[in-house]
């Protein structure tokens, strides 16, 4: 994990929190809730990637860590817009796992005729920190952070 020095005292823009229940049909709310919390001052390139790696954070925790699990079980997230990055986390309540192992395998045998299984990998290269940790609850929470420049002047 990358730590992000001095990152406390960076102005938090926005918070918003957001409970969806297990299932692929959520997706199209949390991106809905989503693009609600964009700042202009966020460049629109980084914004997409923020957007992908959320929605690729959600279908994860439905297909893998849900799995086999009651539709009702929720999955959390947390959105967070600083003034010079944007803190995304996501919280379920599968079983625990080695994420930076999981990408060392991914990488290693990837399959390109699969239509997944490239997700994490895909987090982690578009990301600038991240994080999976079992939370004292006995959840598990993904954090991803990434970085950006600040638009001036309405410049993308």
């Amino acid at each position: 994990m990358i730590e992000l020095k001095g990152s406390e005292k960076l102005p938090m823009l926005k918070k918003a929190d957001l409970q969806v229940n297990t299932g692929l049909s959520g997706l199209g709310w949390v991106l809905s809730w989503f693009s609600q919390l964009y700042e202009s001052r966020i460049p629109t390139s980084v914004w997409i990637r923020c957007q992908l790696v959320l929605a690729e954070g959600f279908t994860n925790a439905v297909r893998h860590a849900h799995k086999g699990k009651p539709a009702d079980l929720p999955v959390d997230i947390q959105v967070a817009v600083f003034a010079e990055f944007v803190e995304i986390k996501i919280w379920d309540c599968g079983d625990p796992f080695d994420l930076e192992q999981k990408i060392k395998d991914i990488s290693e045998k990837v399959d390109f005729e699969s239509p997944g299984g490239r997700g994490l990998k895909l987090i982690k290269d578009i990301a600038d920190s991240i994080s999976y940790v079992r939370t004292a609850d006995g959840r598990n929470c993904l954090s991803i952070v990434k970085n950006y420049a600040p638009c001036l002047n309405d410049r993308k």
